[in-house]
């Protein structure tokens, strides 16, 4: 962070940011951090999203993505992003080597956290679903917002938990934070949930409807739509189910 004057940055048409580094967070899991200048930030709040823009197979694509690192980061920005061999976006950005330049346009308001909506706030997340909740459970941790979060993160092996290690520091740092993980294909000894996530687990792992409560839920589209008629059918109301 810087302690001068931040420049925000915001962009309706493609810019190109450059590629600077590459972790390895799962087998199929990156997260690509882009530069920025040293006094510059994303201008954005917990969850908004950027587009990125590429030309694949002689057409234009675009898709949204949301960092993962936290806003008002300064010198950098990060998106941390599964392959998918389906997925155009997803594999153009895997094969992009440190030096490259990614085009992109944003950020754009999502379904984003404002400081002060709810006191309780419950995070639904399948497999990369939880991109656009990382910045957002990371903004509350660091800001001591004096919130309770409760993460229901669904994947299909163990193996497939994007930021394993940050989940599991952060309940053992934050009091106000719990975690569960409900795996498809559970190694033998798992004491968390298995299959899919259902009725019971919303009920028993996120915090109860109420006016100062908000739910994020992202996920594969089938899952975001059955479980948010779940979620209504426990007394969410819509207003308070928030689509990242």
């Amino acid at each position: 962070m810087t302690s001068g004057p931040v420049t925000r940055i915001k962009s309706k048409t493609p810019v190109p940011y450059e590629l600077t580094a590459i972790h390895h967070d799962t087998h199929d899991t990156n997260t690509f951090c882009f530069a920025l200048p040293d006094d510059a930030t994303l201008d954005m709040l917990p969850g908004d999203h950027l587009y990125i823009h590429a030309t694949i197979n002689g057409k234009m694509v675009k898709r949204p993505y949301t960092p993962s690192s936290m806003p008002g980061t300064t010198g950098y920005f990060d998106l941390t992003v599964k392959r998918y061999e389906t997925g155009a976006i997803s594999k153009y950005l895997h094969d992009r080597e440190i030096g490259d330049t990614v085009l992109m346009s944003g950020p754009n308001p999502g379904g984003h956290w404002v400081d002060g909506m709810a006191k309780k706030v419950g995070f639904v997340a399948g497999g990369t679903g939880i991109t656009p909740m990382i910045s957002i459970i990371r903004w509350m941790l660091a800001k001591s917002l004096g919130v309770e979060l409760f993460l229901v993160f669904a994947n299909k092996t163990e193996a497939d938990i994007i930021f394993r290690d940050e989940w599991d520091a952060d309940v053992r740092e934050h009091a106000t934070f719990h975690c569960y993980h409900v795996l498809e294909q559970p190694p033998a000894g798992w004491s968390q949930g298995t299959g899919r996530i259902t009725e019971a687990v919303l009920r028993a792992h996120l915090p109860p409807p109420g006016p100062d409560t908000v739910i994020f839920l992202c996920g594969p589209p089938p899952m975001v739509d059955a479980l948010e008629t779940t979620l209504k059918g426990l007394g969410y109301s819509e207003q308070a189910i928030i689509l990242p």
